[in-house]
């Protein structure tokens, strides 16, 4: 039998937020729920909070430069999906966290795409906040690596370069996620990675196009399912895009797609009723204070840490492990977020609590143990329905600019916390239909988000030949 309270109840966000079953079940006193309620959003707080997110969103649509707005909405250059004109070998470097090199073949006649090779190489967190060349001398070593193993050294290939930090017109327009070299701010990447190969005069690279990673995921799926027109990571960061009608220099209606850069979404402080004082904590206490304020709220770099400074404030209010904490427990980032998806398992979750709050140096209760279950449960929850909302106001857009009663559609989705969580994507999925009744949402992985750098490589390659780029 499912035991988690959010999946055993009908699908319904109740006025106040709350389904109440935590005090029906007697796990957790009234003390305890009035610190987790506030993470406990109401339908009609989510689409209050739909409704604060268009509007940003048709700000940054209508921008005049990035200043002007939180959103950014960057327009990429590519338009349109998947058409499987692409075809041919291409190199994909992917950057986010680490690097990871790729050797795609596309082949005509939308046949399945291959990955042929496949390397993962360390990106040390002094090489992120480091210098520009030595960021651009590292995935320029990984690139030779990896194309010396592959025994193709020698030819130049076509490169996708899939980079998961905001970028417009090919230049980074702010560092996040963990890295931290301002110098880089305005640089165009394609320019330093073929100025440091050059420099270096042991390989090459042919033509190449900067992609950011979550529209690589959205092509990567719409090669094989052409109705996927929206992307989402809920990874370390989150993000999403979608393929926006606008009008083009001609005034003829064309599809673009947007790369939304929700993750600054709040910074101007439109959501800080909906914040927490754990959200404003965690916020003050980070390395970018007042910066990425939905990620804040979402994402796996700061889900276990809003965990944990939730379990000290009930520590020091005395409601939890008898009043009594460990240097472990006050140590920043000591609960993982991965320490939720093991606790929110079905059959073993609460013995998974018991594990790791032992390995905190906590000698937790049965009692103790349901409580952090139903503490994590609260902050996954509530970023599983804030990913609803706003994938409700980019399908409810659609759908409007279309002119459509219906709309169907593919999202395509990646990411550690929508893949290794165990309840997070049929918590998304119950809200959303909530949000978009009008909406008929899927969900696809992408085999490979590799595919989709390449992909966006091949339809740039495809015009640059055709003297259309």
């Amino acid at each position: 039998m499912n035991s988690d309270p959010t999946l055993n109840m009908p699908v319904h966000l109740n006025s106040c937020g709350s389904s109440g079953i935590l005090d029906e079940k007697g796990k957790i006193n009234g003390a305890v729920n009035k610190i987790l309620q506030p993470f406990r959003l109401s339908q009609q707080q989510l689409c209050e909070i739909s409704t604060r997110l268009l509007r940003d969103m048709e700000k940054g649509l209508k921008k005049q430069n990035n200043s002007d707005v939180t959103m950014k909405m960057i327009h990429t250059f590519v338009k349109g999906t998947a058409d499987h004109t692409e075809n041919g070998d291409f190199l994909v470097l992917d950057v986010d966290g680490n690097v990871k090199v790729m050797l795609v073949e596309l082949l005509k006649d939308g046949e399945i795409a291959k990955v042929k090779g496949e390397k993962t190489y360390d990106l040390p967190r002094d090489i992120l906040r480091g210098t520009v060349t030595k960021l651009f001398d590292r995935l320029a070593d990984c690139l030779y690596q990896f194309l010396d193993s592959q025994g193709i050294k020698d030819q130049k290939l076509p490169l996708g370069f899939s980079f998961a930090y905001p970028c417009e017109n090919g230049a980074v327009i702010e560092c996040t996620k963990g890295l931290e070299i301002p110098d880089l701010v305005n640089k165009n990447i394609i320019l330093l990675l073929r100025e440091v190969i050059r420099k270096r005069e042991d390989f090459n690279i042919g033509y190449a196009v900067l992609v950011n990673d979550v529209v690589a995921t959205m092509m990567s799926c719409a090669y094989d399912k052409l109705s996927c027109e929206i992307g989402l990571i809920v990874d370390d960061g989150t993000n999403t895009c979608y393929m926006e009608d606008l009008c083009n220099k001609e005034g003829v209606k064309e599809s673009v797609c947007i790369n939304t850069e929700w993750a600054a979404f709040g910074d101007d402080g439109v959501l800080d009723d909906f914040r927490t004082n754990i959200d404003k904590e965690l916020d003050l206490k980070s390395r970018k204070p007042f910066k990425s304020t939905f990620e804040k709220m979402i994402s796996g770099m700061y889900m276990g840490e809003i965990v944990r400074l939730i379990l000290v404030k009930l520590v020091n209010e005395k409601l939890l492990f008898q009043g009594l904490t460990t240097p472990v427990l006050l140590e920043k980032n000591s609960f993982k977020t991965q320490h939720i998806f093991e606790i929110e398992k079905d059959a073993e979750g609460l013995d998974k609590a018991s594990e790791i709050l032992k390995s905190l140096g906590l000698q937790p209760s049965r009692e103790d143990c349901d409580v952090v279950q139903q503490v994590c449960i609260a902050v996954s929850t509530r970023s599983a329905h804030l990913c609803a909302a706003g994938l409700a106001t980019i399908a409810n857009r659609i759908r409007n600019n279309r002119g459509l009663r219906h709309f169907d559609t593919t999202v395509a989705v990646d990411g550690t916390v929508y893949n290794e969580h165990p309840k997070f994507s049929q918590r998304l999925q119950e809200a959303l239909k909530l949000l978009a009744p009008e909406c008929d949402v899927s969900f696809m992985p992408p085999k490979h988000s590799g595919i989709g750098a390449a992909i966006v490589a091949g339809q740039e390659l495809w015009k640059k030949r055709r003297g259309l780029v």
